[in-house]
């Protein structure tokens, strides 16, 4: 779903320039913690679960952060502010491509119904290979469902969790929704083309419907249930973002999320849409650099403040 919000001020040049620099398939150093924190961007692919996995890294914290694209996202095209200004002194900043998107490619994405419980462990196995000991992760969209999952089944690795636009379940009115997106030749020039730039209109074309197939099988299942039932076995520090105006995600499910994932936090953002860490990325950035500073007072886990 990330894919239909427009770039806005983040577009394609601006995204450009800011990884022009890049050489890709360069080696990204293993994650020893540095004095000097670094301002440049990385590229690289990593062996991971049988797949070449793409992965963009700035910054020399100590605190590892994963960013994790919506639907035929990828780091480049869905997370230009964070990239460029998340705090290099106190973080580690990664963005991956799920296999299948962006420069994850081959193979192409595919759509089993595990196909978030795969994200997931390819996302957890990924920044082990990277010898981060621990991580905290920013989730959108799609990215913020695969977030939950990898929170829930890998509660000892996973540091602390921003989400927004995620759904833990699917509803009649979900599923309509999806149909609206399926051609995305009706999508606006301004939203298509860093994904036309990105893949081809073919396949571009042909993996969002494939996605919109590939959500509907949820549908099917009882409660509509994505990870629903995993929820109350999250045990970090959770932040749920929600855009009041967001035409893809109904309040209900951040609603449904907050309430099932113990201690959690919500905030709204009256005038966020879908892609409100990009049309509001300073107010986003420093809402989600807070929460990742935040200290438990119990030391550990989620907290109720």
């Amino acid at each position: 779903m990330a894919a239909v919000a427009a770039q806005g001020r983040w577009g394609a040049r601006r995204l450009r320039l800011l990884l022009s620099t890049l050489k890709p398939g360069s080696h990204v150093p293993l994650a020893e913690p540095v004095a000097a924190f670094s301002s440049s961007v990385t590229s690289a692919k990593v062996a991971v679960n049988g797949v070449h996995l793409h992965c963009l890294r700035t910054g020399g914290g100590e605190h590892a952060v994963l960013l994790l694209p919506g639907m035929l996202g990828s780091g480049e095209t869905d997370f230009g502010p964070q990239i460029e200004n998340l705090n290099k002194k106190l973080f580690t900043v990664v963005a991956w491509d799920p296999r299948g998107y962006g420069h994850s490619r081959p193979p192409d994405r595919d759509f089993p119904v595990e196909f978030f419980e795969r994200d997931a462990k390819d996302a957890v196995d990924l920044m082990k290979m990277l010898k981060f000991k621990k991580v905290s992760l920013l989730g959108w969209s799609d990215g913020g469902i695969t977030a939950l999952i990898a929170a829930a089944r890998y509660p000892s690795y996973i540091n602390k969790m921003v989400i927004w636009g995620a759904n833990a379940y699917v509803t009649d009115q979900d599923e309509e929704i999806y149909q609206g997106i399926r051609d995305v030749s009706k999508w606006s020039e301004r939203t298509r083309k860093p994904l036309e730039a990105l893949y081809g209109f073919d396949y571009f074309a042909r993996t969002c419907e494939k996605w919109v197939d590939g959500i509907k099988q949820f549908k099917h299942l009882p409660d509509g249930n994505i990870c629903r039932h995993l929820l109350p076995l999250v045990r970090c520090p959770t932040l749920i973002v929600h855009g009041e105006k967001d035409p893809l995600v109904p309040s209900f499910h951040a609603d449904f999320i907050h309430k099932h994932v113990k201690g959690s936090r919500l905030h709204l953002m009256p005038e966020g849409k879908h892609n409100l860490h990009l049309r509001f990325a300073d107010e986003f950035n420093k809402l989600a650099e807070d929460f990742l500073q935040w200290r438990c007072p119990r030391g550990h886990g989620t907290c109720e403040s």
